[in-house]
Parts: C-alpha cells; structure tokens; sequence
C-alpha cells in the first residue's frame, strides 16, 4: 500500500486528504491546529488517515507561515544594502494612493527603517553596462554590522540587477563568505529579475523578512516526518498554483506567502473541469478568513505581480481577496449596532460551542443555535458541540443590544454573509467581471453552511459543494502541477524586433525550465513550457503579458500583426478599449514549466445506507422541520430544507433549494431567491 497525502494548516483547523494508490479510496481528516507547535496537528492529522509515515509515496503541504509573520509584523529583523544615491527608494515608493478619499489612509510603515538601509557605491546602466566597479568593502562593512547587531537577513537590492546581475552576485558571495549561513542573504535578481527598482525592492525585503520563519518551519518539518520514516520529499505549494520540493521553497521562501489558500483555487480548476464549466467563483471560508479566488476559462486566475499587506511583490500569485470572516469571527455591540469579525476566537479557545473556554458568540455558536450544524455530528463525530454554551453566548449579546436570541443568531449570519458577497463583488463588479455567469465553488470547514445564502445576495444560479469540503484545499494540492517560473528582461519597440533573437531567448528559457523540473524530480515524459511576453503600447507605464503558442513563434512570418492583434485584443478585454494602429513595445519574457505527478481519484464514494434524522431549523425567522442527512447516503435530488452534513463540514440547504450529487461526487444546488 502507498499513499499520496496532502494537507493544508489552517488557522483552527489542519486538514488531511489521503489517496490510496492501489484502492483509490480517498480518505479525509482533520486535526485542531497546535499554534505553539504546528507539527504536533499535523502529526494527529496524519495519524486519522495513515499509520505508517514510510507508506507515503507523496507529501505536499500548504503553509501560512510567512503570510502569518508578515500579517503579526514578527518576521526578521533585516539589514538593506542599496546603490550609493539610492537608499530612499523604499522608503519613498510609489506616490499612489490606494484609497483616495480616504482622510486617515496612511501608506504602510516600511518593514526596514531607514537607518537600517545601507549604500554600496558602484554602478550599472540601464542595458547592465558597467559605469563604476562594485564597492567591496561598502558590502563587507554591511556584514559586519548585520553580525554585530543580530540581523537575521540582508536583502540587497542594487540597480538595473535585472539588466546584468553581476554586482549583486558578487556582493552575495562577500556576504555569505562573511557571514555563513547565519544571516540569510537575498539577492533582488534571484526574487525577481524584473524592472522597476521600488516593486523589486520590495520583493527582496519581503522574501528577507519572512525568509527565517518559513526556512525555519519547513526545516523542522522535514526533519519530523524524517524521524518518522517519511522517504520522500515533503513538497510545498506556492503562490502561483504550482508545486515544489522543501528544498527550493526554503531557497525562495517568498514563493510560499500564499501557500495554504491557493490549494483550493487549484481545486477549484479541476472540479471546473470536472464540472464541464470554464468559470467558477472558489469561496474558502475557514474559521478564521474568508478567501475568495476565480478559475477564466478553466485557469487560475494568475497575476504577475499583486499587492499583498499594501507592499507590490513581483511574482506569479493567484489573485486572492481575503477578508476576516470565518466560523471563529466574532460578534460583538458597537455603537449599538451588530459587527461580526474580523477579530476571530481561533483554535484556541474557538467558539464557545468547542466548550474550550471561549464566552463571545461567533458565527459558529450562531449557526448552533439556529439549529444549522449537527452538534454530536459535529467535524464527522471528533468533536461534541455544547449547545448550551453557544445559546448562552448568543443571549448574552442579543441582551445587550435588546433582541431575541434566535433573530440575533440570524442577524450575526446575515451579516457575515454580506461581508463575504461584498468580498466576492471586490474580486469581479469592482474588475468588470458579471459573478451570475460563474458558477460558486464552495468549501472550507463553513463554506458550504453559508454558500448558497451569499450565491442569493450575488444572484448566481448555482452552487457547488464538492466532496470533503473542509478539506478541499489539501484535495486541490493533490491535483496541482510543479511549477518553475522564469522571466528575462526583453525591452524591444516593435521596430527593431528580432523575431529569431526573441525566439532565441525563449528556447533558452525553456531549457532553464525543463532543467529546473529534472531538479525537481519530474520524469522527462510529464515536462511542458508554456510561454508569453509582457507588452505594451509606447508611452504607457504598466503591461500585459500575452500567451505564445510556442518558443519558435517570434520566429515566424507575420509574428509581429499577430501579437499586436492579440495584445489589442486583451487590451479591450482589460480596460475596455485598444489603439490598434498605435506602435507597441516588448517588456518581458516569461517562460514556465509544469510537471504533471498522476492525480488522485475523482469518482464518487460508494453510497451508504443510514437513516436521516430531523430536527427544527430556523430559516427566515420560521422553524422548519429539517433532516439531516450523511453526504455518503445521499443517491438522488432532493429538495431543501436540508443539513447535510460529513466529515469534514456541513452543507446548509435552505427551503425552495434543488440538490443533486453528480458522477464525481459533487453536491450542485441550485439556488432560489
């Protein structure tokens, strides 16, 4: 027997899916997350699906610990070595604000101060021509202060790296020559060889500030599950969608910022595949956050470039709106009103339905007393809700601000539930993105309870609740690509292209892929690059990257019509609006490889027979008589009101509501307003 594992550490809960490659049977679990020691839930998680660790055949993990040091402001302490004139482009950035007519919008407090910036004379121009030798000893005078006043990183960003990286790698090697592995050393051109001196910066820093913690992490993990006999290596997703191995992550740490959430949205890409369906909205809420991320076309919905706590980073990263609304999120008085979140009561001590300790009422503890969640059923029977704690904690507030109890509990998910609609329109109004053409992927330990009551605010016609919902976003790692990711500067205006250089440039590109993937441990026989190139029309500042059939089309006749067609094209698409007969320029050659590894099973459960049990829930104010149904019993349409409810979640079904379970084990509502 061998196993392929995968699982995603959440703020309240660690998930697990396990595949058994000789059965196919698809097994999922999940564990409370151990703040102090991560690894203490992740070895019960594992222990609920697998006995013997030596049994894996595949490992892979999400991980939010370099997101969540970076959200704490507890990353590294980190030392910034600069060009000689060019200390103040961190500090300075951009001069745009992000909310305009907001009165109190402050940018965000740098994550290196001033007087942590330091300045290396030497010069590059902009083509990488050298114009000033490197400063060495500006460099060692750096080392020696991150060694004598306990710096954890050094992040050194010199100007035009991207055009020639040749300074900086020498100042790399001064460093780690000085400093050993002690200090971790980021080089700008290794994080992200691109233009715009501020953005890569800022990327440097980034990936210096988390860098520690997440190294830390992944190094104490593997060191774990190799104590317990795991024989391969542990893999970890990143923000772009794509996997690789703890080895790698831990070289670029930046990759991982995103890494527990993003498996979802590649669950999301297969269920639409599954589904028949190009576009699919995917709604992750958990018991802390709410993430919300599109599938176009059968794809993920990947950026270049995002911003992420108010800091740009360049690097491919599924484009992700997180709110704080989960189960955990608390409700609370203020100014007489009702707020919910974003402020969640966590693993620890969690709702007050967990019996852990926690007093105020959460979203949770409002669905208990609605009668939604199966409380002796509760996480596939792991965990027995106390009732009587939840009522209490819903009483006491509804008390306070002069209600009934029952028309608060309705109140706290009516107005989660608009946080999280508005959340959604954030991702597709605000883009120009209608969401009723979408259909709503819905998982996350509270996603299916809450899903078709938001589908209503969004007037989208259907919902989909796949199998294991709690732990759809492990699934989706499972059906995730390893993913390398290679750019090179090309600043070409359209007159002076050359289509056989330009085509030249990417076969070397895919070569780089191809090898990066043989490092990863991809056979030959699943290695593919796709390629594209970041354009413009002259003037404009910003780009959009352009997909290309292959490495050798720049070579071919009428390239350049072509591509100026096709940019045209997602220039309308994107703001509207094109200039077709204007001149345009290439920025940026972007080149990835992907190594498909087999994925897990897709076909449904085998149904089992067990009697539904009813009892009273409140929908609109009314008590309905309810049954609550086992997922695995479930063998035909049926109509709501209906709780179904498995291991990993609850699916809430409100009266007037269609249910179906399809082929491959997906529950499809379909929604009445």
């Amino acid at each position: 027997m061998t196993f392929r594992v995968a699982m995603d550490i959440g703020g309240t809960f660690t998930d697990v899916v396990c595949y058994d490659e000789q059965t196919g049977a698809v097994l999922a679990s999940k564990a409370p997350t151990t703040p102090g020691d991560l690894a203490e839930g992740v070895f019960a998680a594992l222990g609920r699906v697998v006995d013997d660790p030596s049994l894996i055949s595949f490992f892979v993990h999400g991980t939010t610990q370099g997101l969540n040091a970076l959200l704490e402001r507890k990353g590294a302490k980190v030392l910034l070595l600069t060009s000689g004139g060019a200390r103040d482009i961190y500090q300075i950035a951009r001069g745009n604000r992000d909310r305009m007519f907001d009165l109190r919008y402050r940018k965000p407090t740098p994550l290196v101060p001033r007087h942590d910036v330091m300045e290396a004379a030497g010069r590059l121009d902009w083509r990488g021509e050298e114009l000033q030798p490197l400063d060495e000893q500006a460099v060692r005078r750096a080392a020696h202060r991150a060694k004598a006043e306990g710096f954890d990183a050094i992040a050194v960003t010199l100007l035009f790296s991207y055009a020639d990286p040749a300074h900086e790698i020498r100042a790399g090697e001064i460093l780690r020559q000085e400093l050993g592995d002690d200090v971790l050393v980021v080089l700008s051109h290794e994080v992200a060889r691109e233009w715009r001196e501020y953005e890569r910066t800022s990327s440097a820093v980034l990936e210096a500030y988390t860098g520690p913690v997440v190294r830390g992490y992944l190094s104490r993990i593997e060191q774990r599950f190799a104590e317990r006999g795991l024989a391969v290596p542990v893999h970890v997703m990143q923000s772009s969608g794509g996997l690789v191995n703890a080895g790698y992550a831990m070289r670029r740490p930046l990759q991982t910022l995103l890494s527990g959430p993003v498996g979802g949205t590649m669950g999301g890409v297969a269920a639409a595949r599954l589904l028949g369906r190009g576009n699919a909205i995917c709604v992750d809420m958990g018991g802390t956050s709410f993430d919300v991320s599109l599938v176009v076309n059968g794809r993920p919905d990947v950026s270049a470039e995002a911003h992420i706590e108010g800091f740009p980073v360049l690097m491919p990263i599924v484009n992700l709106h997180t709110i704080g609304a989960g189960g955990g999120s608390i409700a609370y008085a203020e100014a007489g009103a009702l707020r919910v979140g974003p402020e969640s009561a966590g693993a620890v001590p969690g709702p007050a339905c967990y019996g852990r300790g926690g007093e105020q009422p959460t979203v949770t503890d409002a669905n208990v007393v609605l009668g939604r969640v199966d409380p002796a059923w509760f996480a596939g029977g792991l965990m027995e809700l106390d009732v009587e704690a939840a009522g209490t904690a819903v009483a006491t507030l509804a008390e306070t601000l002069d209600m009934d109890p029952l028309q608060l509990a309705e109140g706290i998910c009516d107005v989660a539930n608009a946080k999280m609609a508005q959340a959604i329109r954030t991702l597709t109004v605000e883009h120009g993105v209608e969401p009723r053409e979408f259909a709503l992927v819905a998982f996350g330990g509270a996603g299916a309870m809450h899903a078709v009551f938001i589908a209503r605010e969004l007037g989208i016609g259907e919902v989909v609740v796949p199998r294991f919902p709690g732990a759809f976003s492990a699934w989706g790692m499972l059906e995730a690509d390893v993913r390398r990711d290679l750019t090179h500067p090309y600043f070409r205006p359209q007159d002076d292209l050359d289509g056989e250089d330009l085509a030249a440039r990417l076969a070397e590109l895919e070569r780089d892929a191809l090898a990066a993937l043989d490092g990863q441990g991809v056979p030959a026989g699943r290695r593919r690059v796709e390629h594209a190139v970041d354009m413009r029309y002259e003037g404009q500042d910003y780009t959009l990257t352009i997909p290309l059939a292959d490495a050798r089309e720049p070579a071919g006749p009428g390239f350049l019509q072509t591509i100026a067609e096709r940019y045209a094209e997602a220039h309308t698409s994107r703001y509207g609006h094109a200039t077709p007969e204007a001149p345009v320029e290439f920025v940026m050659l972007r080149s990835t490889g992907f190594g498909a590894f087999p994925k897990a099973a897709t076909a449904a459960p085998t149904s089992e027979t067990h009697p539904p049990a009813v009892r009273d829930v409140i929908f609109d104010g009314r008590t309905h008589r309810t049954p609550v149904l086992r997922r695995n019993a479930l063998d035909s349409e049926f109509e709501g009101p209906a709780i179904v409810v498995e291991e990993t979640a609850t699916t809430v079904i409100p009266p007037g509501c269609l249910a179906t379970l399809d082929a491959n084990g997906f529950l499809i509502i379909k929604v009445t307003s």
